[in-house]
């Protein structure tokens, strides 16, 4: 595509494993980007994505599109803005859908239409199976960062946004696969992430079995101020001032639907419908950032910051530990083996994009 074709825009959807080196190689072609989340499978990827940006003064927009959700661009103006929430020293952060795969298919030869060593690329080679490919990849960590990696990205990243977080000073996280053993699935079903910004704790949880602790609240986040609370999802939003969380919220709103200027949206397969608004304001933002060459919303050094939080979350889980993330050095504070994790060994004949920064 980068030979026949000169381009404008590239959209990068790959599974998350490819994210990087078609990112890099798009921008080196000379587009701007649409990336999705998380930017990449680990650390050293999603910052010579970054480093590659600024080099090369590319326009990349990330597609955490929380950031241009019309209902929460008005709670970030109504409520946080104003400080209606007073000091915000702790957030819950949660999914409860139950989307890990549950299956345990045999494993086979690829189909014949599917060149699965390319599809692989730098990842580590695994026997082919039918829960790789089509689209449920993200059962297994060799292809992206699981649950975390997934949904934690979006609110963790909304969070940041509403709040004006940086980095995390550190992480820590706990979990495993405790209940669904018998998945093929390497994923976790259960985990905790808790991301202290040195004054905000921002503590993340998902569940893939069990009840959802709120039928209001299955994938989402909930503020706590001194002087309020606020509820935030991609359906609503609802603030309840101090001692009132059982009373009608003071202030709320719904996700904007558009079908008046864009009827579309009530045909178009496999649109989330609640969603629809978000993705084309996430989009206008990236096109109008293109004219006039500023950073989206969504700029990659966002994406950044929200993608490399989850990737610590997991390996803070896999060694047990805290980490402390230091930002200046970009790495982990007196841990040469968890700084040595943060760039995974690429398979032949790929090349690491860090090796080449």
């Amino acid at each position: 595509m980068l030979k026949e074709k000169d381009l404008d825009v590239c959209l990068i959807g790959t599974p998350d494993h490819w994210h990087a080196l078609t990112a890099i190689a798009a921008m080196e072609a000379g587009a701007d980007l649409y990336c999705q989340k998380p930017i990449s499978v680990d650390v050293a990827e999603g910052k010579a994505m970054l480093d590659a940006a600024r080099r090369l003064n590319r326009v990349v927009q990330i597609g955490t599109q929380r950031r241009s959700t019309p209902h929460l661009v008005e709670a970030l103006d109504k409520v946080v803005k104003p400080g209606l929430l007073g000091k915000v020293a702790y957030v819950e952060i949660c999914c409860y859908y139950h989307m890990r795969a549950r299956e345990n298919p045999a494993d086979t030869a690829p189909p014949p239409n599917l060149d699965y060593e390319m599809w692989t690329g730098p990842a580590p080679m695994i026997p082919y199976n039918t829960l790789q490919h089509p689209r449920r990849w993200r059962a297994f960590m060799e292809y992206g960062n699981g649950i975390v990696g997934d949904m934690c990205v979006h609110m963790l990243d909304m969070t940041r946004w509403m709040l004006g977080l940086g980095w995390p000073k550190t992480v820590a996280s706990s979990g495993g696969i405790l209940v669904d053993k018998a998945a093929k699935a390497n994923i976790s079903d259960t985990q905790e992430a808790t991301f202290d910004f040195d004054g905000t704790k921002v503590v993340w949880t998902h569940r893939t079995w069990g009840d959802w602790p709120s039928k209001f609240h299955p994938w989402g986040a909930t503020f706590y101020g001194d002087k309020g609370t606020l509820v935030a999802n991609v359906h609503e939003y609802a603030y309840f001032p101090a001692g009132k969380t059982n009373a009608e919220p003071t202030l709320s709103g719904k996700a904007l639907y558009e079908y008046d200027k864009y009827p579309e949206d009530k045909t178009e397969k496999d649109l989330e419908r609640h969603v629809a608004s978000a993705v084309r304001w996430h989009m206008k933002n990236l096109l109008d950032r293109i004219a006039d060459r500023g950073r989206p919303v969504a700029d990659i050094e966002e994406g950044y910051i929200s993608t490399a939080s989850c990737i610590l979350a997991n390996l803070a889980m896999k060694l047990g530990r805290t980490l402390y993330w230091d930002p200046d050095k970009q790495h982990v504070a007196n841990d040469p083996e968890a700084t040595a994790m943060l760039k995974r060994p690429y398979r032949a004949p790929w090349q690491h994009p860090a090796d080449h920064a």
